[in-house]
């Protein structure tokens, strides 16, 4: 079964490539079928899911490349199933709000439904090297998508995009060769090389193993100073690219951290935390004073993406600065940081969205462009503040859950962790700043006839910042699946 919801959207792809162009109908409620589809076995997924003690469900092995002991070895757990179920959200968002594209629809279908299952199969992978496969070629959908469908400096902006992301891969694929020759027997797989800690007493091969590994995963996350061919890649990118790339790719970095570096380096993790706890300070910081200086609205989005992701940092880092007194703290850092990973990818997809309005209708990001739209569209004004109260973390939607257990844990581990705080003050200049100007006082030049939200558009973008209400009225079930998870997480970073 997870096989199939894994190449599912792959073999959709394949399928519409055979679909005329002339009938972009087609591959237009083809692609909403099929990521509906998707939807419908997430929730079959989470109904059957495991038995809370945070082992592996759905696990599924076969032989791949034997030579190196290489399997398709895919599961899910509570790390990873919260990150399936958003990645396919997401994705059927980002198709309905497609629903009246005219630029190339089949193509542009096709190729998200082939990123649909490399994103899919990267948070199912048990094997680094089919890890890997996924995050590389992830790298590839994403290139063709910004510079196929985009805007403004596009090709040069995806081709920004495509280096540094590769050069990460490059070096993320040096650490898992390092991992697999530490191993005895060799092997890639990531249940046994949790279970052997094959760089254990090694302090100069573990912390040289962990460089790359956190090289490779600090360029996709991204996370200061790796995180410049984010803003010319979102602002350039078509909406949908940009609630992909925010809302789904970038957590392959941070889930690497728990999936990867935290419990299969433990011992190179805990001697990089406080290097770690740093760098999502400065994250959190960096991204919320930049985000305050930009007047184009996708890439002040763009910037707060930085800051929030700088909370995952900080609370990974945090958990892996070991002490007896501090592991239920530690255990709350990991699970706020998951939490975070799907309330971002929530309401970054929406916000990204409703940026692409603003394109669509004026031609320009610019939020000096705009005002007065609190009159004019009522509908894109009311989406457009709830999916920024919703960033700013208040409480009734899933960024204050999150970001309450990020600064619980982190600061129960170490009161350094407080640094970051501000960044929720700056944050709040910065999204009421970008209120006040797009909705607020006279009407100008980009606001007249301003057509308000359509239907295609105000579903998917109300699906969903209503699914980050509920998680932040009803966090429980969500939590229940994670906590496990981090527990064991925890544990294995403590030996």
């Amino acid at each position: 079964m997870l096989s199939f919801v894994i190449f599912l959207p792959l073999f959709a792809a394949l399928l519409l490539a055979a679909v005329p162009a002339s009938t972009p109908m087609v591959a237009r409620w083809g692609w909403v079928a099929v990521t509906a589809a998707e939807v419908g076995l997430t929730i079959w997924l989470w109904a059957t899911f495991g038995d809370g003690t945070g082992a592996l469900a759905f696990e599924e092995r076969l032989a791949w490349i034997p030579t190196v002991d290489s399997s398709y070895h895919v599961g899910l757990d509570g790390l990873s199933l919260p990150l399936v179920a958003l990645t396919n959200v997401v994705f059927f968002a980002s198709s309905i709000y497609a629903l009246r594209e005219h630029d190339r629809p089949r193509g542009q279908a096709g190729l998200l439904l082939a990123l649909q299952t490399m994103c899919l199969g990267l948070f199912a992978a048990q094997d680094l090297l089919v890890f890997f496969v996924f995050f590389d070629l992830s790298i590839v959908g994403m290139y063709f998508l910004i510079a196929g469908w985009g805007h403004g400096n596009a090709r040069r902006a995806a081709m920004k995009f495509f280096l540094y992301t590769f050069l990460g891969s490059l070096a993320l694929l040096l650490g898992f060769i390092g991992l697999y020759l530490a191993a005895d027997p060799h092997t890639f797989d990531m249940v046994e090389l949790a279970r052997a800690d094959p760089l254990q007493g090694r302090g100069l091969a573990g912390g040289l193993v962990m460089a790359a590994i956190l090289l490779g995963l600090a360029v996709k996350t991204p996370t200061v100073p790796f995180h410049t061919w984010l803003p010319p890649a979102h602002t350039d990118a078509p909406a949908v690219g940009s609630a992909v790339l925010a809302g789904v790719l970038l957590k392959m970095g941070t889930y690497g951290f728990v999936r990867i570096a935290m419990p299969l380096l433990p011992q190179a993790w805990q001697a990089w935390a406080w290097v770690i706890v740093g760098v999502g300070i400065v994250s959190v910081l960096y991204g919320a004073l930049v985000s305050l200086a930009q007047s184009d609205f996708k890439r002040m989005v763009a910037y707060t993406s930085v800051n929030h992701m700088g909370y995952i940092v900080l609370a990974v880092g945090a958990a892996g600065i070991v002490t007896e007194s501090a592991s239920r703290a530690r255990e709350i850092a990991v699970t706020g940081a998951m939490v975070q990973m799907v309330s971002h990818g929530l309401i970054t997809a929406a916000l990204f969205l409703l940026a692409g309005m603003l394109r669509d209708r004026a031609g320009t990001y610019e939020m000096s462009a705009f005002g007065g739209l609190a009159a004019t569209a009522p509908r894109y004004a009311g989406l457009f503040a709830v999916a920024a109260f919703a960033s700013l973390g208040i409480p009734a939607f899933s960024g204050f859950i999150a970001e309450f257990q990020i600064f619980t844990g982190s600061i129960g581990v170490t009161a350094i962790a407080a640094l970051a705080l501000p960044g929720i003050v700056l944050m709040a200049a910065v999204l009421l700043r970008a209120l006040q100007s797009v909705l607020a006082g006279p009407g100008k030049p980009a606001s007249v006839g301003f057509a308000d939200a359509r239907a295609h558009e105000a579903v998917p973008i109300g699906v969903l910042l209503l699914l980050s209400f509920v998680i932040g009225v009803f966090p429980r079930p969500l939590l229940a699946v994670i906590e496990p998870a981090a527990v064991v997480v925890t544990q294995l970073v403590s030996r």
